[in-house]
């Protein structure tokens, strides 16, 4: 026999279901780093913005608006080749105060470079995932005490989030 009452408590559970769905697979396609980035997304909630050229502070997350690569005077060309349409930025971090490892955390694809005196700091581990809301990567760098410059390229559109944090 049918029971409406029935029928719609089933529905409105199954709807109760899927539209957790999309909650969940969110928070654990952003759970898939190697390592937490959930300062990262509530810094992304509240970035101040920042231009090319721009001094950035450690621990806290910045709305950068890029320009075209080829319009972005950088300290040492990125180790990627441009591509073409690209945008890109140059940040200065001149308040490094204590040597270690830290990480900078990108909301969309990029290229990053990082620049200490006249030499590039390679990367020390990297971390992605391409589903999760707001954040795309978070790159670790060895940095010593002094100023660093940040070099993104080959972004796709013209603005990032970024924050540049100690690993914790």
């Amino acid at each position: 026999m049918f029971h409406p009452a029935r029928s719609i408590l089933a529905l409105a559970f199954v709807l109760g279901l899927a539209g957790g769905g999309a909650e969940a697979q969110d928070k654990d396609t952003c759970d898939q780093f190697k390592w937490s980035i959930a300062r990262e997304r509530g810094w992304f909630a509240d970035a101040k913005p920042a231009a090319s050229g721009a001094p950035i502070a450690i621990g806290q997350g910045y709305s950068v608006a890029l320009r075209p690569s080829d319009s972005v005077a950088f300290a040492k060309p990125p180790e990627r080749a441009l591509k073409a349409g690209s945008f890109a930025a140059r940040l200065e971090a001149p308040d490094i105060d204590k040597p270690g490892l830290y990480q900078i955390t990108l909301s969309d694809e990029a290229w990053l470079d990082v620049i200490q005196g006249d030499a590039e700091v390679k990367s020390t581990a990297f971390s992605g995932q391409k589903d999760c809301p707001g954040v795309r990567k978070s790159v670790r760098f060895e940095l010593k005490a002094g100023p660093a410059t940040i070099q993104v390229s080959n972004a796709a559109s013209a603005a990032i989030n970024l924050a540049l944090a100690p690993a914790p």
